[in-house]
């Protein structure tokens, strides 16, 4: 039995297969397990809480984790170790969340690719169709993250707070949040996940998309994006597609697809939910 996971900093999915690839459980779904901002004993809870998952426990072989926060060995470590002591069975894996993009967007095992993913976070990777290479090592949400959930929940607010919202958006951005100072600062400094706390904002923009002012957010975010992230990569860029993967990215598409025209790299396949091609990848495996 196999147990696939696809986690970011907001929500953690997880499919269990048989040695055949037949799915044996709906998805299930818990809080988000980045080990480079949560604790210890924070994801050994949030991972013993679901009884969905622990009636799974003992009958695990196999667990494939990929995750925000795993892109170094410290966290990714820490991880594995509470993983083993949970699936005692079972042979652990955990990989950073980008080889979860690089999996679930390539064409072919062996198809080079830079892949981009944009959700709650962001990073980009070069996939040479054997090995992962990225040149720009995250620094997290307050740092980087350009063009995520969290990034243009900040933009967002900035936006409000500095008068710099159409007074119609100003209207409808109040209406649908709590936008009072206190709240907000309570929010970031106060409670745990400030980064996802800030990507609920980034719902808003899809909702309005309709204001030539949120499309050009959008878009500026893409731009600083690419600039800092996809542009590492020029040489490979004259040759392989971009390819994209998160709730961001997938609801952004027609701006990406306008940047990409304007700055010149050519757009791949787009992946919303990783965990879905990941399923048909370790299928493929078996």
């Amino acid at each position: 039995m196999i147990l696939i996971t696809d986690s970011g900093s907001t929500k953690c999915d997880w499919i269990v297969i048989d040695d055949q690839g037949n799915q044996l459980h709906e998805k299930i779904r818990t809080k988000g397990l980045n080990p480079a901002i949560l604790k210890e004993k924070k994801l050994n809870k949030i991972i013993r809480n679901s009884d969905e998952l622990m009636q799974f426990k003992d009958k695990v072989t196999h667990v494939f984790f990929y995750g925000a926060g795993c892109g170094t060995s410290k966290p990714r470590l820490m991880l594995t170790e509470i993983l083993e002591s949970i699936f005692t069975n079972a042979v652990v894996e955990v990989q950073e969340d980008t080889m979860a993009a690089v999996r679930a967007t390539i064409n072919h095992n062996n198809e080079a690719a830079i892949v981009c993913i944009m959700g709650t976070g962001s990073n980009c990777s070069y996939y040479d169709g054997k090995k992962l290479h990225q040149r720009v090592l995250s620094l997290g949400y307050i740092l980087m993250d350009d063009a995520s959930g969290n990034y243009y929940g900040k933009e967002l607010i900035k936006d409000y707070y500095f008068n710099n919202m159409p007074g119609d958006i100003k209207v409808a951005f109040e209406h649908k949040y709590n936008l009072e100072a206190d709240y907000i600062k309570y929010n970031l400094y106060k409670q745990p996940n400030p980064n996802a706390y800030l990507a609920n904002f980034a719902e808003f923009m899809f909702l309005n998309k309709d204001s030539e002012y949120i499309v050009e957010l959008i878009k500026k975010g893409i731009r600083v994006f690419a600039k800092n992230m996809i542009f590492q990569y020029k040489e490979e860029l004259k040759t392989v597609p971009v390819h994209f993967a998160g709730s961001i990215a997938f609801f952004a598409e027609n701006e990406i697809r306008q940047v990409a025209a304007e700055l010149g790299f050519t757009v791949g396949n787009f992946e919303r939910r990783p965990i879905e091609g990941l399923v048909t990848y370790h299928t493929n495996e078996l």
